[in-house]
């Protein structure tokens, strides 16, 4: 078709799908398959962390606290992890220049929405042993009943050992679930708003049913529980106040699609952004500039504590990262942060046809149109988003084009419909360049959220993009 001389003004988002060869696309289904493996066995933080540095050490990552006791110092290329009570993983590529010249930055975080138990969360009532939750992140919380679900978690005891708890994800384990009122008798139900349809304190896990033989014992279903948490695990009810445990969808990440274009998973919210993100720094040997992957936690609940984003563990390992190379001092490490260049890397949410009114058509990501880019996230006049300055967005659009990336912008649903936040207004607060980019989905903070496989290989392509030009 000829070329119509008004082409190059115009912007059109194409389908990534159009421009792969034969060997493209089976490398997008092999990546979309080493995902899916990952999600299907990390479905809460602990199990990312864990797991991301088991693949790290394999690929000649070593640990920071390690490399401090020894007295050695770091040089170009060296690659070194830093693990925050295995909920929050940095990764650094140390460059050939000096940290305090900035680095390049890939944020995501490893935290989803969930249930967790409460710290007494085991009672009976009528014959059944019932376990209290509490909802961890935004949820509609009438998605999460009438689920199989599976219990993952820790259990510390008082003596420091530590029973790892995975329940429900094996075909021959028990799932667990939370019960919805039949239809028969939700008249009154019905009426109520969406919000209220299912209250918080009604979200129970039905645990157990069979009691122990000992008739004269009062609570006896719960005390069989007790018996066999005890057989298994060596707790005792009091270790729940030491315990965390969280209840998540059971089953695999799997295709979606006939085609097989899409994954659904639980936990896409975020860390297909924290996978492809690690995905991409592996690829990092060299660099001229140091990088660096922050896979963080809390992320949902407004990145606080000890191991989300607004802790002062990132600043203190970069500070850690300038002692070992060289002289450390206070300056240099401002230099660094306020030097460097961050994506973001946080989902958006996809034109979805079936709720057409809730987006903007001209701002909004689609489907299989690659790595999403928002200048701005937060809620309705753009509260609390980090807004990301166009020189900046300028110097990523060059980037993605020379290494054939597709990309889309977006915004999170129209102005006054409500929005959302990520990490980069918190690290913008460095004064570094900030910009939120990562994979649109469907069914966000939904148990089983959707995405495609072609924007999963193109962020990844992106984030790699950007490690090496930035």
């Amino acid at each position: 078709m000829a070329q119509n001389k008004y082409d190059k003004l115009k912007k059109e988002y194409k389908l990534a799908w159009d421009k792969y060869t034969q060997k493209d696309l089976a490398e997008v289904f092999k990546l979309s398959d080493r995902y899916k493996d990952f999600m299907s066995k990390c479905k809460t933080e602990r199990e990312c962390v864990i797991e991301f540095v088991s693949l790290a050490k394999k690929a000649g990552y070593e640990d920071i606290e390690e490399i401090i006791k020894s007295g050695r110092r770091l040089k170009a290329g060296d690659k070194v992890y830093a693990n925050n009570r295995d909920k929050m993983l940095l990764l650094f590529v140390i460059g050939k220049e000096p940290v305090e010249g900035g680095m390049r930055i890939l944020g995501a975080h490893v935290d989803s929405p969930r249930l967790d138990l409460k710290q007494n969360p085991l009672y009976e009532d009528n014959g059944l042993a019932m376990l209290k939750t509490h909802y961890y992140g935004g949820i509609k919380k009438y998605q999460w009943v009438a689920l199989p679900f599976a219990i993952h978690g820790v259990v510390v005891k008082k003596d420091g050992s530590v029973a790892n708890i995975v329940i429900g994800e094996d075909e021959n384990d028990p799932v667990f679930n939370v019960s919805d009122l039949l239809i028969h008798l939700s008249a009154e139900q019905m009426e109520k708003k969406p919000s209220k349809i299912i209250e918080a304190e009604d979200m129970n896990v039905c645990f157990g049913s069979i009691p122990i033989t000992d008739k004269e014992e009062k609570e006896r279903v719960k005390l069989n529980i007790l018996r066999l948490l005890n057989e298994k695990y060596k707790m005792s009810e009091e270790d729940f106040v030491s315990a965390e445990l969280e209840i998540v969808p059971a089953g695999r990440a799997r295709d979606c699609g006939f085609d097989s274009s899409m994954v659904m998973a639980y936990g896409q919210d975020d860390r297909i952004c924290a996978y492809t993100s690690f995905e991409a720094i592996l690829k990092i040997d060299d660099p001229d500039k140091t990088c660096c992957a922050i896979l963080t936690d809390k992320e949902e609940i407004g990145s606080v504590g000890a191991t989300g984003m607004h802790s002062k563990y990132f600043e203190n390992k970069v500070a850690e990262i300038i002692s070992l190379c060289g002289e450390y001092s206070d300056l240099k490490l401002r230099r660094a942060l306020e030097n460097s260049f961050m994506l973001s890397s946080d989902v958006s949410a996809a034109f979805d046809p079936n709720y057409p009114s809730a987006s903007e058509k001209n701002n909004v990501a689609y489907f299989g149109k690659g790595i999403v880019f928002n200048k701005y996230t937060g809620s309705r006049g753009k509260g609390g988003s980090n807004d990301a300055n166009p020189e900046y967005i300028a110097k990523i659009r060059r980037i993605m084009d020379k290494h054939n990336v597709s990309w889309q912008t977006s915004e999170l649903g129209k102005v006054d419909l409500g929005g959302g936040g990520t990490i980069a207004y918190i690290m913008a607060n460095y004064g570094m360049e900030v910009v939120d980019c990562g994979v649109a989905l469907h069914n966000m903070h939904a148990p089983w959220e959707v995405a495609s496989k072609a924007d999963i290989y193109e962020t990844t392509r992106g984030y790699l993009a950007f490690l090496m030009e930035a």
